[in-house]
């Protein structure tokens, strides 16, 4: 596991991760409580729900899971007067390589999940919620049932929540560790006791036709925590953080080729990627150049370090420039990270130096989503196999001159063919590492079945 930070970056702007790491602090009731906890729940208590979806949607809060759909959006496809029972769902499935943040919530500050989990059902209308975390989180699950009944006990759930005639149980739900419950229909499927296939949209929009086949709101644990956040200081505020359309906080799990990887909270575009690297993360290991970064976990595009990208801007007058940039100068926000042919994502930032075999990096990543394809949609259950065959025998010295071309038709053959977005997540990696690194596809392709040619494995 990546090394963690337990004195904040200079730059860095903790406001979900106030307490992570910090000196005296435990995971009970009493201590959140001393430090102000719940607050914003009695607050939000006293308004009306709809003044919450407002305030949140005046935030401009964007998914923190890896989709980054605006949050108020979401939750306004609640349909006013909705007669079926009404879920909420708090997706702790994280899966994704490279991200590490969730977790950190779960296992030291899960009263702060609570408190926006509590107040996002006030405003949705939810009478009862799941907290579904993954079979890898026994400690988390562990610590989060605690302060469920911690809060239980003081009257933040349950019946009558403090005297205000609205009713919430929260309930822990432990899934068996599949990366494709991530997916939020997949999720759904899983709470119900099915197998996750994910469901196909349309019809099953979640906030129509979600759990139980009910109206059901699926958020991120780090989406839910910046609820607590937008009623304590309003939307409006809450936008002033970051840029526009990419406002707030943004959690980065950085790890790789760095010489400080770890958590960092900053303000959403607030860093480019050359000072995430070369300021906060504490720059390369002595002698190395950067080769590649993955900005959004696994899945999400790798973008090469010697490439200058092309960047949209518009203008106030409604004029758009273009100009040209090197990897250093992207700003880590959801729009500049589309912009240049990636995404955000689940913030997992993954460096890789020149010491990088890209064959290999692949191979490793085909691995992993080759072994969690659920298995419904026939392009991903044979295609991430494929793919992982591929580029196993490239490194076993049994590679053909076809190779690489094999491997992008594969991927194209895959992506936007599936039912959820599982398709795309192990399509991506391999049109984008092959893209942009063909030549390392082709000099292994090229060795002709030489065994010896297997790089050394470093990790």
């Amino acid at each position: 596991m990546p090394a963690i930070l337990r004195t904040p970056h200079p730059r860095e702007r903790r406001i979900v991760f106030k307490n992570i790491d910090r000196e005296g602090w435990t995971t009970d009731i009493d201590c959140y409580l001393k430090d102000g906890g719940y607050e914003e729940l009695k607050k939000a208590l006293k308004m009306q729900p709809q003044e919450i979806v407002s305030e949140v949607k005046a935030s401009g809060v964007r998914g923190r899971g890896g989709a980054g759909f605006p949050t108020g959006a979401k939750w306004g496809f609640i349909r006013p007067g909705e007669t079926k029972p009404i879920y909420l769902i708090c997706n702790a499935d994280e899966a994704e390589p490279g991200t590490f943040k969730d977790r950190y919530i779960l296992h030291q500050d899960p009263h702060q999940l609570l408190e926006g989990m509590i107040i996002a059902c006030y405003a949705v209308n939810a009478r009862l919620a799941y907290i579904y975390i993954r079979g890898e989180f026994p400690m988390g699950a562990k610590i989060v049932e605690r302060a469920i009944q911690e809060a239980k006990e003081h009257g933040f759930i349950g019946k009558n929540i403090l005297g205000t005639g609205f009713d919430l149980e929260i309930y822990v739900h432990r899934g068996a560790g599949a990366y494709i419950c991530g997916e939020e229909t997949g999720l759904i499927e899983s709470i119900e006791g099915k197998r996750p296939y994910p469901r196909i949209k349309p019809p099953y929009f979640p906030a129509a036709l979600g759990l139980y086949m009910s109206p059901t709101i699926v958020n991120n644990v780090e989406t839910l925590c910046d609820v607590k956040h937008i009623v304590k200081m309003g939307g409006a505020e809450f936008a002033k953080i970051g840029r526009p359309n990419n406002t707030g906080t943004r959690i980065l799990c950085v790890s790789g080729d760095v010489q400080k990887p770890g958590y960092y909270e900053l303000e959403v575009g607030g860093v480019t990627m050359g000072e995430l690297i070369y300021d906060i993360c504490g720059g390369l290991h002595p002698g190395r150049k950067l080769k590649a970064v993955i900005p959004g976990g696994s899945s999400a595009k790798v973008l090469r370090a010697d490439e200058r990208y092309k960047i949209k801007t518009k203008q106030p007058d409604g004029s758009t420039t273009e100009a040209e940039i090197g990897i250093d100068d992207i700003r880590m926000d959801f729009d500049s990270l589309a912009a240049v042919g990636s995404m955000a994502g689940s913030g997992g930032v993954i460096v890789m130096d020149d010491s990088r075999d890209m064959v290999w990096a692949l191979n490793n990543i085909n691995q992993f989503y080759g072994h969690e394809s659920c298995g419904q949609c026939t392009p991903c259950r044979e295609g991430s196999l494929w793919m992982q065959k591929i580029t196993t025998r490239l490194l076993d010295g049994g590679g053909a001159d076809g190779d690489a071309d094999i491997l992008v038709s594969v991927a194209d053959r895959i992506a936007g063919r599936t039912i959820c977005a599982f398709g795309e997540a192990c399509a991506w990696p391999t049109q984008s590492f092959v893209g942009k690194f063909r030549d390392e596809f082709q000099a292994y392709a090229s060795k002709n079945g030489n065994a010896s040619s297997k790089p050394e494995d470093k990790h």
